[in-house]
């Protein structure tokens, strides 16, 4: 019974810390008015981001709604499937011509996602991840951002601890190229790995959908801030020691993304999500997420909720397909995790 006390009073405060960064999370995602803001300052920024609107808005998305709300409904009218629609009298003799018409009006349906609908989802998606890159940078030149205000400690005063040392210059000539090439192999292993992880986690049983939902959260959530760490040229081992430490304040911070996107089919899911993540990328970009976080620390007396290994499977797996790189090649890589 006293150990059952004991456990509760240790687990209490860190629910409230939790719940209390998840908040906070949730909030900062939420603050697009940021996106006027930093639009207004950068004409580069709104036309880049007024280009991913029309893109993946008004064409992709309003090529499904054109689909759904014309093309079908004509097709049903055209080639009807129910004998009633053909003719109201006598007994219905239209079984065979009802399988050839729900035959060609399934592959009228299917030539329209094979000739359009792929090839601008394929277009979409390379000319959308090029266009948030630069909607990232120009929000970054906006906010007048520079590399030592990111996972540094707000005061002078604040304990140093792993997540807020100082940011270690990476070597001059080609040590630093062979590094800034190793964590770009690595980071795209990572994160390959772990998206196959969360797509995994869907088809479990009774907790699959649950468990989704917390990854894809923090999938987002590390993508919207990946653009300002890339940008601030903070380490990656950095990057994810302070994503893993601080995990509730970024599933709060992805949860909004995902609830954009969780009930709509996978087409239209890409589409809302390709419309709005700009958004939350400069929402991620303005924050002042790294700084709310010390805050909170300070107040808790520098006690976190501890680093939980969100990457952990993703990490050794990517150590795995390295392994089987070359000697030189895999030992720098190592030395860069190490850093």
């Amino acid at each position: 019974m006293e150990t059952t006390k004991r456990f509760i009073g240790i687990l209490r405060p860190k629910l409230k810390q939790g719940l209390l960064l998840w908040v906070e999370g949730f909030r900062e995602a939420c603050c697009l008015h940021r996106v006027v803001f930093l639009c207004y300052r950068s004409r580069n920024l709104l036309v880049r981001t007024g280009q991913c609107f029309i893109l993946n808005g008004c064409i992709f998305l309003g090529s499904i709604l054109v689909l759904e709300s014309v093309i079908i409904p004509t097709l049903l009218w055209i080639l009807p499937n129910q004998c009633s629609e053909v003719s109201s009298q006598g007994p219905c003799s239209f079984d065979s011509v009802s399988k050839l018409y729900t035959s060609l009006r399934l592959g009228l349906i299917q030539l329209c996602y094979v000739f359009w609908f792929y090839p601008l989802y394929i277009f979409s998606f390379i000319l959308s991840t090029i266009w948030y890159n630069d909607i990232a940078m120009y929000g970054f030149e906006a906010m007048g951002k520079n590399g030592h205000d990111i996972l540094e400690p707000s005061s002078q005063n604040e304990v140093q601890t792993p997540e807020n040392t100082a940011l270690k210059d990476k070597p001059a000539g080609l040590g630093g190229v062979m590094i800034g090439i190793g964590e770009q192999v690595y980071s795209i292993l990572l994160l390959t790995f772990f998206f196959l992880e969360v797509y995994a986690t869907g088809y479990i049983p009774h907790i699959g959908k649950a468990l989704n939902f917390v990854l894809l959260s923090w999938m987002y959530a590390y993508y919207c801030f990946e653009y300002k760490w890339n940008l601030s040229e903070v380490a990656l081992d950095r990057r994810l020691d302070f994503f893993e430490s601080n995990w509730a304040f970024f599933a709060g911070f992805g949860s909004p993304c995902v609830l954009a996107i969780f009930f709509f089919s996978t087409l239209v899911s890409y589409g809302v999500m390709a419309l709005l993540f700009p958004l939350f990328v400069l929402a991620a970009t303005g924050s002042g997420a790294e700084q709310l976080i010390f805050s909170q620390r300070r107040k808790w007396k520098g006690v976190g909720l501890g680093r939980l290994p969100i990457f952990y499977a993703a990490d050794t797996l990517s150590m795995r397909v390295l392994s089987l790189l070359p000697l030189d090649t895999r030992d720098q890589m190592g030395d860069n995790k190490a850093l």
